[in-house]
């Protein structure tokens, strides 16, 4: 009977950590969300377990790849490549919108410069604009910071700003978002992107035009939410299909009311 008793408990402890020990890893955009949904879900759901860690959204998809990982966050869609590789390693992922977010261009507060149009930006992150009286400002060179190329946003901002022209040679790439809201808070000539719920007083988000200069929209959770804002992408999950009962409880939350609510107060746009 003891025996009994005793493989019953060890069943039940080997399905609680099969169904409620979750790992999550990639994007650094999605870090802050995904951080305070496990902390709100796991605190709902005592005896739960969900790890959170970034690097960025190709470190994520390359770790749901090898099986290090149930879900991997990602600020971008996943590439063909990709896709290719995880049906070669017979996997099927499975695609989750949780959120979307503006993407901000930041400089130093003491810059003078309040807008720019996706051509300036181009110019700029492309390395033909050297310097910050090119573009109204003043007689000061220009210092870009860009994200990793693992990094979603790289490749978002390279798609959607730079036309998939390449960024310029030299740039400064930064292992993680909160890496460049330091380097442009200390840097007078920076300029860096980041996603909308890392913007602080320590730096100044750019008004961006995407009509050559006839409007220029700020980035905040309104004029994202009303599409004024040109610069909005998806947050995606991804998990593998046959994972999808153990992943299932925590992304359903993500989605809940509660969930979304979360995602609005960490500074993002819920899915609804």
């Amino acid at each position: 009977m003891k025996k009994t008793i005793l493989l019953a408990a060890m069943a039940a402890c080997l399905f609680a950590t099969n169904v409620f020990a979750q790992k999550i890893k990639g994007s650094d955009t999605c870090l802050p969300v995904s951080q305070t949904e496990a902390e709100n879900f796991m605190n709902k759901n005592k005896g739960t377990k969900v790890t959170v860690t970034g690097g960025g959204s190709g470190v994520g998809i390359s770790a749901l790849m090898e099986g290090t990982t149930d879900i991997a966050m990602s600020s971008r869609k996943m590439k063909f490549d990709e896709k290719v590789r995880l049906q070669e390693a017979k996997k099927n992922a499975k695609e989750v919108v949780i959120a979307y977010d503006a993407l901000a261009v930041v400089i130093h507060p003491s810059n003078k410069v309040d807008n720019l149009t996706r051509e300036q930006l181009e110019g700029i992150f492309t390395g033909k604009i050297k310097n910050w009286k090119e573009v109204g400002g003043a007689d000061m060179k220009i210092v870009a910071y860009s994200r990793e190329t693992s990094s979603g946003t790289y490749e978002f901002f390279k798609e959607s700003v730079l036309k998939n022209k390449n960024y310029m040679n030299g740039i400064l790439s930064m292992p993680a978002t909160g890496a460049i809201i330091q380097s442009v808070s200390q840097t007078k000539g920076a300029i860096g992107y980041v996603g909308l719920a890392y913007v602080n007083k320590d730096v100044k988000a750019l008004h961006v035009s995407y009509d050559a200069g006839k409007s220029f929209v700020e980035p905040s959770f309104a004029n994202a939410k009303n599409k004024t804002y040109p610069i909005v992408r998806p947050l995606f999950y991804y998990y593998e299909a046959k994972s999808e009962g153990r992943v299932k409880p925590f992304i359903d939350y993500v989605l809940s009311a509660e969930g979304q609510e979360t995602v609005k107060k960490v500074g993002y746009i819920p899915v609804k």
